[in-house]
Formats: C-alpha cells, sequence, structure tokens
C-alpha cells in the first residue's frame, strides 16, 4: 500500500499571513495594499474610523469576498486556493448576533454541532460544555428571544467555537453592549487567547483594543498607517499629552494644528510631550509667551485615543469651528 502523503505542518506558520490586499467597488477604493502578519495564539486588533475598510478585511481572510490584488494565508490556508481549508479552520462573528431567537439556547448549540458534522451524543456534549464555559448553562432551556443583549451575545460566540476553530474573527463583537456585558466578553476573549486560540478583533472602541490586543494594526481610508503594541503607538504620537484650556476662539484655532486632542465645546487642546518638567516649561513659553491665551492645563499620559486622532484626523471641520 503506498504511503499517504504527511499532513503539512502549519504549527510554526503565522496565524494570519496576508500581503498586498487590495479591493474596490466601482470607483471607491476600500483597501489599498494592506500587509498584515499574526502570530498563533494572538489577540490582533485592527482598529479605524467608519469606513475605514475594516469590514472588508475581515470578509476577505474569511473567504467570503475575494481581493482584486494580493494574497494571504489563515491558519496555513491560501484564501484563494484552499478557501475550504480556511473555513474549516475559523470561525466569524459578525457585528450582531447570529441565532435564532425561536429556539432555546441548547437547541441553537446542538444544532450547530449537527451542523459541524458531530454525532448526537456529540452535540449535546459540546452543547453542555459550551453552555457552562459562557456561563449559560441556566439560561440554556429558555427561548433565545427572552435573552439580554449581552446572553445573545455570549451564545454567538459559544456557536462560533463549536468547531474548535484556530483563528476566530470578531467583527465589532460588542457593539451595543452595556459596560457589564461588554467586560464579560473581555474575559471570554482573554480565556480563548490563553488557550490557544488567536483572535482577529475590529473594534472602535479604543479601549477594548488597550484592554485586549497584544498588537494593534490602524487602519485609515484603506491604508495601515501604523501598527506595533498599545504602549509603541502611544509613545509613537507622544509619551504624555498637555492639554490646554484656552481663553478665545481665535487662540484655539492658531493653536489646533499643533494638538492631537481637540475639545471645541470646551476649547481645549492636548499637544504631545515627553511629561518632563523642562519640556512643558517651554511648550507653555512657547504656545503662550504672553501668559494671557492658557487658562488653565493638566498632564495626562497618552492613550489610544490620541494615536487615533493623531494618525486618522482630518483638518478641523466648519462644524467645529463653528463651536468655537
Amino acid at each position: 500500500m503506498p504511503d499517504q502523503p504527511a499532513t503539512p505542518d502549519r504549527s510554526h506558520q503565522p496565524a494570519i499571513e496576508a500581503t498586498g490586499l487590495t479591493k474596490a467597488y466601482d470607483d471607491v477604493q476600500v483597501l489599498s495594499g494592506v500587509d498584515l502578519t499574526v502570530p498563533r495564539g494572538a489577540v490582533h486588533a485592527l482598529l479605524g474610523p467608519n469606513g475605514a475598510g475594516k469590514t472588508t478585511a475581515v470578509r476577505i481572510l474569511a473567504t467570503l469576498i475575494a481581493p482584486d490584488a494580493g494574497t494571504a494565508r489563515v491558519a496555513g490556508h491560501d484564501i484563494r486556493t484552499d478557501r475550504a481549508g480556511v473555513r474549516r479552520a475559523i470561525s466569524l462573528t459578525g457585528q450582531f448576533a447570529a441565532v435564532d431567537e425561536l429556539q432555546t439556547g441548547a437547541e441553537n448549540l446542538r444544532m450547530m454541532a449537527r451542523l459541524a458534522r458531530l454525532s448526537r451524543p456529540a452535540a449535546r456534549a459540546r452543547a453542555a460544555e459550551l453552555l457552562a464555559r459562557f456561563d449559560l448553562t441556566d439560561a440554556g432551556r429558555r427561548l433565545v428571544r427572552t435573552y439580554s443583549g449581552g446572553m445573545r451575545r455570549r451564545l454567538d460566540l459559544a456557536a462560533s467555537l463549536v468547531g474548535e476553530p484556530e483563528v476566530i474573527f470578531l467583527d465589532e463583537p460588542t457593539t451595543g453592549l452595556d459596560p457589564r456585558s461588554r467586560q464579560e466578553l473581555w474575559s471570554v476573549v482573554r480565556e480563548l487567547a490563553a488557550q490557544g486560540t488567536t483572535v482577529f478583533l475590529t473594534t472602535q472602541y479604543l479601549e477594548e483594543a488597550d484592554q485586549l490586543a497584544d498588537r494593534i494594526a490602524l487602519l485609515d481610508g484603506g491604508k495601515l498607517v501604523a501598527e506595533g503594541t498599545s504602549d509603541e503607538l502611544k509613545r509613537r504620537v507622544a509619551g504624555h499629552r498637555l492639554d490646554l484650556t484656552l481663553t478665545d476662539s481665535a487662540t484655539y484655532m492658531r493653536l489646533a494644528p499643533h494638538a492631537v486632542h481637540h475639545s471645541p465645546e470646551t476649547r481645549t487642546l492636548g499637544i504631545p510631550t515627553d511629561g518632563s518638567a523642562g519640556q512643558v516649561r517651554a511648550l507653555l513659553d512657547e504656545l503662550d509667551p504672553t501668559r494671557t491665551a492658557i487658562r488653565s492645563f493638566s498632564l495626562h499620559t497618552a492613550t489610544l485615543d490620541d494615536v487615533f486622532l493623531a494618525l486618522t484626523r482630518a483638518a478641523p471641520t466648519s462644524e467645529e469651528r463653528a463651536h468655537v
């Protein structure tokens, strides 16, 4: 009997590796040569404003749509030539819970397990395991339409794990959740990563990326404009931020180009600084030599909000000008 070909060892390969991903719809360029590398077992966050191309990137990596150019491998499988292999290795949870409200939580999970070709006993066992893991055992016999938003989200995530995927895509998973439900889902994501599952997360909540992600990529206008750990990105903008509350609108508009944080309603600008006393004094003297323009100031550690605004922000709008 001839030897069977050996199964290739993909354990040394990145969980996600993309090069030059490009996608356009009619005349709108959604992605423009995006490169990504995500190691196995990591939580990787993709941030960006609305319309930046986050969901399109996820849909390409999940083989739901094809790129116009570029290539990618997910869990070692090529998204163009081995779509079936990619789909067997991943799970995708979208922005809204995709569960059947007319079934119980347990019935939803058993159905998903049967679709994954588990036997009936194995499907019951897997459903019970996941209900316990997501703290839904007591709710498992209730119809999903009686669940809160956070419970539906947890059930949706449980359903996506029925097949024990190597890579899970979470596309804005906490949209619309209250703070407690969001915290609960964060705990689940941390547990998944601790067990070796690769999590690719898109979110508009900067705190979420700060709390969860090993590395963060910032997408703007279809291009990656920055990538690194949370601390690396903060240092790229500035180690600290000097917040200045200004006395009048003219001064606010004059100093706005120097700022990474803008609050026209309160005439407050955030200026990057290394936080040292010498530089703070020098900035105050430079920006307000007559000592009449700055009403008050405070020093803050830079946040991902500062990174986001500094690297994606457009020029002040007429609406902002109207507020000052």
